[in-house]
Parts: C-alpha cells; structure tokens; sequence
C-alpha cells in the first residue's frame, strides 16, 4: 500500500481533540463523512473511538485510499 503525505501525528492529534467534529477525516479529505461525523457528533463518540484505533493501529486511509502512518 502507498503511503500518504499526509501526517500522521496531526491527524491522531485531529481525532483526540477535535475528532466529534469529524476534524481528521477533513484533513484527510473525506469531505462527505467529515460532515456526517460533524452533525452526528462523531457518531455519537463511537465513530470517533474506531476511528482513533484505526488511526493508531495504521490502517487509516485519506481520500485517495493511501495509508497515514507513522
């Protein structure tokens, strides 16, 4: 898999703190489930308690399905 240029300690940062906002799925450029995340609170904290472990874990993906990892 090729990895992003996006960086992975801002987007793990981008999820702990502003992740109910849907904060790190904009700065990966997926605009359409940002803003769901946004209007649903970040799924209701749920959403953004999986996607922090994805994140962590490394298989989190931006728009263009290219891993962020460390």
């Amino acid at each position: 898999m090729e990895k992003s240029d996006r960086s992975f300690v801002a987007t793990i940062v981008l999820c702990l703190f502003l992740g109910w906002l849907g904060a790190h799925r904009f700065y990966a450029g997926k605009i359409g489930t940002g803003i769901l995340m946004a209007l649903t609170g970040g799924g209701f904290v749920i959403w953004n308690v999986i996607d922090f472990i994805i994140i962590l874990v490394g298989n989190f993906t931006d728009a263009e399905g290219r891993v962020i990892k460390n």
